[in-house]
């Protein structure tokens, strides 16, 4: 990249840096073109820099250009857009080192980059950061111009099951995501702290404490908590309701009903509850173990998925002296005020405008003095932050709490909290519909993975000497199982539903996870038959890549460390996948024109580390959405 910016004159990296904002040409190739560009065009339309680089953006596809500019954004009166656009290209330099002479539809000036150059600098710094390529540190410091002062630190709370209960669908998508926005934080060099917030509290554990009691396994306990847990509550709760119905039942014929009402499983699961919640030490032994073996169970299903936790919190974890003080200071502020016994916050009053009608009514304490979710959210947000000092915290939530999410965030600001609140973000997503398997019954991820995993593996069946080659197939099926639910999950825009489908995810046609993972282990293969070294691959003559095909693959190279600066901002794993499968596609259509085994040695060499170089960007791609990707 120096030898570069020496040769095209007029400013080193260094001074690109100092003079454009967030611009690293050292790290990101697109950086050194915009600078390059935005000088020439300055020079060209007598616009200031400052204004000229923010409006270089990317076009849709390498046939529309690498770069492409809106005459309007320029902001120059007095003459019609297209003209000045058409004015401005043919004053473009006939010979500039870096950029062709810019092709120009209605307004849009669209620039081309030359091959040589792009192909001599950017395979290089893809050998050199390796698996970093595209990773901005600066990126994760309070104070980029000195590094003394530390990491920002995120928090990014995600997954968030109930104990007990089936790991659905919304479940699976929050985990999906939020490994995926943790991971992202951690390659740009924050400090990320991922917590596990579980629904592990409440009358349902005395409900479940009771059933456990009548017809507990201990063996089932130990061999599947989840499973056996699941299948004691929901035995309970049907009996639950039955009597209940019993009991309305023979009100309403006259009886006295009150002795069967204090003995009933409902009054006897409060009772039991309200023991844990007195630190009764035989009943909260008892959670503690379903507790702790349900986490233990759930440790296992997340490493299948790549996730990690630093911390499993819950709602238990909040104490009710935390819960209390918050309620105490509400009241003590006017924020929340009584209500017929319970205690309401009523934001129409405390927030002018719509926004106070939009936030409603929430109740943060019933009347029989138990506190609500939300109260438990306030305590919490505040001691994780006395904790952790968080730069940010991000909740990855259905969007069906929204409005949770929003009141929540508001009444912390009313609390005198808002330099807490601005810090807090809520990152939702849509519903998956039809997310049953072949029984048809409400689902556990196991579940879910083993059926994805056993239709995968029917598929790689079909190809029997393939087959024959894979070390480990159940493996190899279980993680391509594993890719096709989160590739599928990470198509559309996190807020649109999606249908799980499970013959279109494991297909190898199309934009697949399976299709993905075939792209990576055909480059994989590529190498191992071409047996070249790493030295050999450094030394190898790139002005040889003189292809388009090569050249094209090169410019999407270029473009991944934008892609990651993008996806900061936008928090969509479909900005990174998009990218990925522009990039197989432009590999799977160049392997007969740049045949590595069998071309003369030097290309050989050269076609190789352009292929590497891809292998690398693919893998740390696929590595960032959560994916193993496979060699074989």
């Amino acid at each position: 990249m120096e030898q570069l910016a020496q040769k095209v004159g007029g400013m080193s990296l260094d001074a690109m840096t100092d003079k454009y904002p967030n611009c690293h040409p050292d790290l990101n190739p697109f950086d050194f073109y915009r600078a390059h560009l935005s000088n020439l065009l300055s020079d060209i339309t007598g616009v200031d820099t400052k204004i000229i680089y923010p409006a270089l953006s990317w076009t849709q596809s390498l046939d529309k250009g690498d770069l492409i500019l809106p005459a309007p954004a320029l902001r120059v009166k007095g003459q019609k857009p297209d003209d000045l656009a058409k004015q401005w290209a043919e004053k473009f330099p006939e010979n500039d080192l870096l950029f062709e002479k810019p092709t120009v539809v209605n307004y849009f000036m669209a620039f081309y980059v030359k091959g040589a150059p792009v192909v001599e600098t950017v395979i290089p710094l893809i050998q050199k950061h390796g698996k970093d390529f595209g990773s901005n540190k600066l990126n994760g410091l309070r104070d980029p111009t000195d590094p003394s002062k530390g990491r920002k630190r995120i928090i990014v709370e995600f997954s968030s099951p109930n104990i007990a209960k089936p790991f659905h669908a919304g479940h699976l998508r929050s985990t999906i995501i939020g490994g995926f926005i943790a991971n992202l934080h951690e390659f740009a060099g924050w400090d990320v702290i991922r917590i596990n917030y579980l629904g592990d509290w409440g009358k349902q554990y005395g409900l479940l404490a009771l059933a456990f009691e009548k017809y507990g396994d201990e063996e089932a306990l130990n061999k599947d908590p989840i499973n056996h847990l699941f299948q004691l509550y929901v035995r309970i709760n049907a009996e639950m309701t039955a009597e209940k119905e019993q009991i309305e039942k023979r009100k309403q014929d006259g009886e006295d009903v009150t002795e069967l009402e204090a003995d009933s499983l409902d009054e006897q699961a409060r009772r039991y509850f309200k023991k844990m919640t007195d630190r009764d030490p035989e009943a909260l032994a008892q959670w503690k173990r379903f507790r702790d073996l349900s986490i233990k169970r759930y440790q296992a299903t997340y490493a299948r998925l790549n996730i990690r936790f630093d911390e499993y919190s819950g709602e238990s974890q909040v104490s009710e002296e935390a819960m209390e003080k918050v309620g105490r200071e509400m009241l003590e502020k006017g924020i929340s005020k009584e209500d017929k016994g319970a205690l309401i916050v009523d934001f129409q009053e405390l927030v002018p405008g719509k926004e106070g009608k939009r936030l409603e009514k929430p109740i943060v304490r019933k009347r029989d003095g138990t506190a609500l979710y939300l109260t438990r959210d306030i305590s919490e947000l505040l001691a994780r932050h006395e904790k952790y000092q968080f730069d940010q915290m991000i909740y990855v939530v259905a969007s069906a709490q929204d409005l949770h999410l929003r009141q929540l965030f508001k009444i912390i600001e009313l609390l005198g909290h808002k330099d807490i609140a601005v810090k807090c973000q809520h990152i939702n997503f849509g519903l998956v519909l039809g997310m049953s398997t072949r029984k048809g019954t409400v689902k556990f991820l196991d579940d879910i993975l083993r059926d994805v995993a056993d239709k995968m593996h029917e598929t790689m069946k079909k190809n029997e000497d393939k087959y024959n080659q894979v070390e480990n197939p159940e493996a190899t099926a279980d993680t391509l199982g594993i890719s096709s639910v989160m590739v599928q999950d990470m198509t559309g825009k996190r807020i649109n539903n999606y249908t799980f489908n499970m013959d279109a995810m494991t297909s190898f046609e199309g934009d697949t996870g399976p299709y993905l993972q075939y792209a990576h282990a055909r480059v994989s293969s590529i190498r191992r038959r071409a047996n070249l070294s790493d030295e050999d691959l450094a030394s190898a003559d790139l002005s040889l890549l003189t292809e388009a095909h090569a050249v094209n693959i090169v410019r999407l190279l270029a473009q991944w460390p934008d892609t990651v600066q993008t996806t900061l901002r936008t928090l969509e794993p479909t900005t990174v996948l998009t990218y990925l499968f522009k990039m197989t596609h432009a590999l799977s259509s160049s392997y007969d024109h740049l045949q590595v085994v069998g071309s003369e040695r030097e290309l050989m060499k050269a076609r190789m580390a352009l292929y590497d170089a891809a292998h690398t960007v693919l893998g740390t791609g696929m590595r960032l959405l959560g994916l193993s990707p496979v060699e074989r």
